[in-house]
C-alpha cells in the first residue's frame, strides 16, 4: 500500500487582516460582537502577528520534518484555515495514496475536538482510500518522556510547584462519558512520575465566553488558590498544546503572568515542543504504530 499522512491542526490566521474571516469560520456563521473581534485583533497585534504568523511556520516545519523522518508524504490539513483538511486529502489521493493516516496535533481525545477532525477527514476521503486514524497519543511514552525532560531542564524545576494545563471544554461533554478530562489527568500523572514530581496540580485554560459552564479550575483562579496557600513559585507545563500559539502566548505568557505578578508570585513555563526533533520522533512513532508494516522504524 502507498501511505500518506494528513497532519491536522486547528488552524491560525496568516496575518492580522485574516482574523475576521478566521473567527467567522470558527463560529460557523454565528455573529461575533465588534468588541470581541476588536479584542482578538488587538491580541494578535500585541503578539507581533501583523504580516506573518509564527505558528503556521512552526506547523510547516513540523510537517516537513515528519515527512523526512518517516520518508512518507505528509500533508497539512487545517480545521479552520488553509490548507483545509479536504485539500490535504485531495493532494494525497492525487499522488496515489491508498492509505491515509490521520494524525491531529492534539494529544487527547474528545468528542468536541478529535472526533470533529475524524469526521472532516472521513468525509473528504469518501471511501476512496483506506483511513487509519490516531484517536489519542497523550500517554505515549515518548511524549511523556519529552515533557518530563522539558520540566527537568527548566531552571525552576527543583523549587517550583508544577501546574499542568490544557484547553478547557464545556462541562456538558462529561454527561456523555467523554474521556478528555481523565486522559489529561493520566498524562499529568505519568509525566509527574517520570519527572519525580512531589508537588503538582492541574488546571484548565482558554475557556471561551459562551455563557455555559466550562471545565475547571481555571488557571487564573488556580493561581490565586495556590498563592493563598503560600506557594510562591509555580511552573506551568501545558500538556494539551504542542506549540506556541495564541492560547499559550496570550493566555499563559500574558494573562497568567500578569495575574502572578499581581499576586506577588513567580511564574514560568516550559518550552513548547514546536518542531523539536525529539517531538517529531514522537509523532513518527505514533504513525509507525498505526501502519507498522508500511512504515518501518529507522535503525
Amino acid at each position: 500500500m502507498s501511505v500518506a499522512v494528513v497532519l491536522m491542526a486547528y488552524g491560525s490566521p496568516d496575518r492580522i487582516a485574516d482574523v475576521p474571516a478566521y473567527y467567522a469560520d470558527i463560529r460557523g456563521g454565528r455573529p461575533i460582537s465588534p468588541e470581541h473581534l476588536t479584542g482578538l485583533i488587538d491580541r494578535y497585534r500585541r503578539l507581533g502577528i501583523e504580516h506573518s504568523n509564527p505558528l503556521n511556520e512552526i506547523t510547516e516545519a513540523t510537517r516537513a520534518a515528519l515527512e523526512q523522518e518517516l520518508d512518507l508524504r505528509v500533508f497539512t490539513g487545517m480545521r479552520h484555515w488553509t490548507p483545509r483538511i479536504a485539500e490535504a486529502v485531495e493532494c494525497a489521493i492525487a499522488e496515489g495514496a491508498t492509505t491515509i493516516v490521520g494524525l491531529v496535533l492534539a494529544p487527547h481525545y474528545s468528542s468536541m475536538s478529535i472526533e470533529k477532525y475524524r469526521g472532516l477527514l472521513k468525509g473528504a476521503i469518501a471511501s476512496r482510500t483506506e483511513l487509519r486514524f490516531v484517536e489519542r497519543w497523550g500517554a505515549d511514552p515518548g511524549f511523556v518522556e519529552l515533557l518530563a525532560a522539558k520540566l527537568v531542564a527548566d531552571s525552576n524545576y527543583l523549587s517550583a510547584h508544577v501546574v499542568f494545563t490544557a484547553h478547557s471544554l464545556p462541562t456538558r461533554i462529561l454527561d456523555g462519558g467523554d474521556p478528555y478530562r481523565d486522559e489529561l489527568l493520566e498524562t499529568s500523572r505519568l509525566i509527574a512520575e517520570r519527572a519525580e514530581l512531589q508537588d503538582w496540580t492541574f488546571a484548565f485554560q482558554s475557556a471561551s465566553p459562551t455563557g455555559e459552564p466550562w471545565l475547571g479550575p481555571d488557571i487564573l483562579d488556580h493561581l490565586e488558590e495556590l498563592a493563598a496557600r503560600g506557594v510562591g513559585e509555580m511552573l506551568l507545563c501545558p500538556i494539551g498544546f504542542v506549540s506556541d500559539h495564541l492560547e499559550i502566548r496570550w493566555d499563559l505568557d500574558i494573562e497568567a503572568m500578569q495575574t502572578a505578578a499581581e499576586l506577588g508570585v513567580h511564574l514560568s513555563r516550559i518550552e513548547m515542543p514546536n518542531a523539536d526533533p525529539a517531538f517529531v520522533r514522537v509523532l513518527a512513532g505514533v504513525v509507525r504504530r498505526e501502519v507498522p508494516t508500511a512504515v518501518p522504524s529507522r535503525t
